[in-house]
């Protein structure tokens, strides 16, 4: 193998993990949510940038509101998880810029002046944001479950504002009974490269 992580690690991290459908009443506590973002907050976005958003569902009456927000089959699943996190972009991303790229603190005007590149860029980046924190979840010993089946204006206008875009719902904590559905196939390595990058079809440079 020539990969340094542990085994063990890798296991449970990608290989024996998996989205859970359910969930015991074990609590998620605050702290554990806090030291899962303070690990995931080192994964590489474009400049710096920090748009990921998490708002998190707890109270009954909380968690009432979201649950008619979500497609039918994803309902149980919300309703019954010990906590729910709304993951969402903050399009006003660009405002914390000159804290967090301070060698160049002019890039908040020069490329994100407008809304529809802030749109843009927080969207991409708030996504692999969101898959750091899914991994994180995984780290801290607990089964996330993303979904994406929800009414995505209906959670905005619910939970969010106008600058914030909703990009999923996670369902956390510890897994129930038949969490798991059947491990669907994955591409293996060939058919996930790109053509062009195949030795064959490189074009090397020659000096003449």
């Amino acid at each position: 193998m020539s990969l340094v992580l542990d085994p063990a690690a890798q296991d449970l991290l990608f290989r024996e993990a998996r989205t859970a459908n359910t969930f015991t009443d074990e609590p998620v506590t605050d702290e554990q949510v806090q030291a899962i973002y303070d690990l995931v907050k080192y994964g590489p976005t474009a400049f710096n940038q920090s748009p990921l958003r998490i708002t998190l569902v707890r109270s009954a009456e909380a968690r009432e509101r979201l649950v008619q927000h979500m497609a039918e089959g994803n309902q149980p699943k919300t309703a019954t998880a010990p906590l729910v996190a709304i993951l969402s972009a903050d399009n006003e991303f660009h405002e914390e810029l000159p804290t967090l790229f301070p060698h160049f603190p002019a890039a908040k005007d020069v490329f994100y002046s407008e809304r529809p590149a802030r749109e843009g860029a927080a969207g991409l980046n708030a996504a692999l944001q969101a898959a750091y924190f899914i991994i994180g979840v995984r780290a801290a010993g607990l089964a996330a479950g993303p979904m994406t089946g929800l009414d995505f204006a209906g959670v905005q206008k619910e939970f969010l504002d106008g600058d914030h875009t909703p990009l999923m719902v996670v369902n956390i904590g510890k897994p129930g009974d038949d969490a798991w559905f059947p491990r669907s196939p994955r591409l293996s390595f060939d058919p996930a490269r790109s053509p062009a990058a195949r030795p064959e079809d490189r074009f090397e440079a020659r000096p003449l």
